[in-house]
């Protein structure tokens, strides 16, 4: 079996990198902590709660798992010490090859595993066994799905799939859930609901990093793979996940996972859900009704870990995870649908989607606008579209925000330079669009910060040193 999220526990521990909190109150106090490190993110320890209010020893929560680029780099098996860029070059090399290979990579159906230590079913049935948090003072209940992975399968396909929805805790057997339109969690449940249906659902509510981090991704659907998230995961981890068949929804789990509910959201069937602090640093998705998800049978290990990643004004404890695969997968899927030689795309982090910043070598007029149209499109696709979507050429870092205002700043000109894209896609936790609203549209812009195409020959010369005299002189003071 590939390595749990035990192993990986273990590795961290190894190098100083997992730190035990006791005592903490799930209300509140367990949220509160682990937002105190993330002024501190790149260099701050993953947090394993134990002894919580309330909870046996042992029934643990575990957050701040993947904030650090040292544990994000562990995770998807990249070299330590990699600079920002450097992640990104590394993972670009690999990217592809995951793609191309993850065909190779279906998921093996195994009888058994450690998620069936402990199952409970009909009546027994109690999501609060498990210390779900109440994360942040304005939350409007306690939220057991933050770092988990919801899964659904295409009613017309086949299909299964992997997301990151949040999910409320109501009572012992019901959970809500929220979904953006158009996301495949959304559009698996709807076509069950169209066709008065109960949707089976089954949430991972605590498993390898991989899961959550995929799960957090929107990959492309594709006919032929019809379990796209777990063997994209296991082309990343060179060996396919183990999964099994559950026996009330027949969808499949991961083998290895630490808790696992499983149930049916019935057609029209809703409770007011949220309202929940999101990763644009607002409370702005309000309370609204969302369908729920009636509880019939858990799954859990032996002193189980729930993983918890909430979201929050950035930066917070996931935040560089998604940004990093988020803009290798973006800028993978740039180079995919046709704009030629693109050098960067990054996702900068405060907050991810909403500002995206493009590097390209200028080959035609025109080219920048082309890639920054793309680019808004892409980020469209995988959340709340691109509001600012920045194309600078090649000798600039994406990476370093510094680079990006210093092209900003001196090749763009205000008056011809900047684009304003209206009525264009966004969705409900956008805190720009007033609430109530009918549809969920704005603004964006783009902008060009790229040297003039008609004489980027006459620019004046950046200064800089050759890549040449940076080796060298690297290699003389032993600089990395």
């Amino acid at each position: 079996m590939p390595d749990d999220l035990r192993a990986w526990l273990k590795k961290i521990e190894a190098v100083g990198e997992l730190k035990v909190v006791e005592g903490a109150d799930w209300d509140l106090e367990l949220g509160c902590r682990t937002a105190l490190d993330w002024n501190n993110w790149r260099n701050a320890p993953a947090l394993l709660f134990d002894n919580i209010k309330g909870y046996p020893p042992g029934h643990r929560v575990l957050t701040n798992f993947v904030m650090a680029p040292s544990r994000v780099a562990l995770t998807v098996g990249l070299p330590q010490g990699l600079s920002d860029r450097g992640r990104m070059d590394a993972l670009r090399d690999r990217i592809d090859g995951w793609h191309s290979t993850m065909g190779d990579f279906p998921p093996v159906t195994v009888k058994t595993g450690p998620v069936m230590e402990n199952v409970v079913s009909g009546k027994d049935v109690d999501v609060f066994k498990f210390p779900a948090p109440k994360w942040q003072e304005h939350d409007g209940g306690r939220y057991i799905g933050t770092g988990h992975a919801v899964i659904t399968r295409d009613l017309d396909t086949g299909e299964v799939n992997l997301g990151c929805y949040r999910v409320q805790a109501y009572d012992e057997r019901t959970v809500g859930i929220y979904s953006e339109r158009g996301k495949h969690g959304w559009l698996d449940m709807q076509k069950y609901h169209e066709r008065g249906l109960p949707c089976p659902v089954a949430i991972s509510l605590g498993h390898h990093p991989l899961f959550f981090l995929i799960a957090a991704l929107a990959l492309k659907r594709s006919e032929k793979d019809k379990a796209h998230e777990y063997q994209f995961i296991g082309a990343i981890r060179g060996e396919p996940v183990e999964v099994i068949e559950e026996e009330v929804t027949g969808l499949p789990i991961p083998a290895d996972s630490e808790i696992v509910m499983v149930g049916w959201s019935p057609p029209g069937k809703t409770r007011m859900e949220g309202p929940f602090g999101e990763f644009t640093g607002y409370y702005a998705s309000g309370e609204v009704q969302r369908p729920v998800i009636e509880i019939e049978r858990i799954y859990y290990r032996n002193k189980p870990i729930l993983t918890g990643a909430p979201p929050s004004r950035p930066p917070h404890g996931w935040f560089y995870f998604v940004t990093l695969m988020k803009s290798v997968t973006l800028e993978h899927q740039l180079r995919e649908i046709g704009v030629p030689d693109v050098r960067g795309l990054w996702l900068h982090e405060s907050p991810g989607n909403l500002f995206v910043t493009v590097s390209i070598k200028q080959r035609y007029a025109g080219h920048a606008r082309q890639a920054a149209l793309a680019a808004l499109d892409l980020a469209a696709r995988a959340g709340i579209g691109g509001r600012y979507v920045i194309v600078t050429d090649e000798d600039v870092d994406v990476t370093n925000i510094s680079d990006i205002l210093w092209a900003l700043t001196t090749r763009s000109d205000p008056e011809r330079s900047i684009d304003i894209i209206r009525d264009y896609r966004s969705a409900s936790l956008d805190p720009i669009i007033r609430k109530p609203a009918a549809t969920f549209s704005g603004s964006c812009a783009i902008i060009n910060a790229c040297k003039p195409y008609e004489w980027m020959n006459e620019f004046p010369r950046a200064i800089a040193f050759s890549p040449e005299v940076v080796k060298r002189v690297k290699e003389k003071y032993g600089l990395k």
